[in-house]
């Protein structure tokens, strides 16, 4: 296992064995978006996607399916009806969850000893969305929040500035009644917005899988882009605004904020966020860490 928090000694040259896996890691470049339909309003997306994120390593995990979230000892690796705890430093599995039921669980964020996880019935109807919680200390899987009956499928559900923020997604010609809501403690709705249109075109038939905040900007993931997509709240409105696309080394699927990655190199500019963060690369079943891509 190569660990993201060992450092390089004077002379050392990575085996081929790494070389390798790092390499198949790389996604390809993002796909060119369909044209806009007559009259649509156009977004900068045309433009080439700007730098972002690297790949700083990556390990296998079977259950690399759905999402990836870490602590500064832990990786939490998200399968559709399980998560697995790896060591961080080892790569030593430690514990799968257990107790509860899930079907299609995807992103994770970690709360108060817990790791959140949006849970959806998709794809049968009517929708019905969770929030499942995994107990770090025992594995145990129980439900946190049970929205019923939903308009959508949740895929990511975080929490920032005193109030939860819910994605529920829809796919193919319902795709753009995709929303972000914002809960209360209580969980009253006290806000919701949709996405830009055009941004729409670049997803395909399938739609955002993960989110988070950082700061005021909201970082976002399609299903298999490797790209992370950036929006802010508008001043007024119930549209999101557009900032810009970033390079990623995931291919969408649910992310993280990567607690113990060394972000603060200088390598990066503050338009970067310099940030490190943590995915998944689906089809290959890897974790992977990403640090801010370094200046030209």
């Amino acid at each position: 296992m190569f660990s993201p928090n060992a450092r390089p000694v004077a002379g050392w040259r990575p085996p081929l064995a790494l070389l390798l896996l790092v390499i198949a890691a790389a996604p390809t470049a993002a796909e060119t978006p369909a044209q806009p339909a007559a009259g649509e309003a156009v977004l900068p997306t045309a433009e080439p996607v700007k730098r972002g994120w690297r790949l700083s390593a990556s390990f296998p995990a079977p259950e690399a399916h759905q999402a990836a979230a870490a602590d500064d000892k832990h990786v939490y690796v998200i399968s559709s009806t399980t998560v697995a705890a790896y060591d961080r430093n080892t790569g030593q599995r430690q514990w799968v969850s257990h107790g509860g039921q899930a079907s299609h669980l995807n992103s994770g964020f970690l709360w108060q000893g817990k790791l959140l996880c949006a849970h959806s019935n998709y794809p049968r109807q009517p929708n019905t969305s969770q929030i499942k919680a995994v107990d770090l200390s025992s594995g145990e899987l129980s439900d946190f929040k049970d929205f019923g009956v939903s308009d959508g499928s949740l895929t990511w559900a975080v929490r920032h500035a005193d109030a939860w923020w819910c994605n529920f997604a829809f796919y193919g010609a319902e795709q753009q009644k995709t929303r972000l809501v914002r809960y209360d403690d209580q969980w009253r709705e006290t806000g919701s917005w949709t996405y830009p249109p055009p941004l729409y075109r670049l997803l395909g038939q399938y739609s955002l899988s993960g989110g988070i905040w950082h700061g005021d900007t909201l970082l976002v993931t399609d299903h298999d882009h490797p790209v992370v997509y950036r929006l802010r709240l508008p001043s007024t409105g119930a549209e999101l605004e557009w900032i810009d696309r970033r390079t990623a080394p995931f291919t969408g699927q649910g992310f993280a904020i990567d607690p113990a990655g060394n972000s603060a190199s200088g390598d990066a500019d503050a338009d970067d966020l310099n940030l490190a963060l943590i995915g998944i690369n689906r089809s290959k079943r890897l974790v992977i860490f990403a640090q801010p891509a370094p200046l030209p």
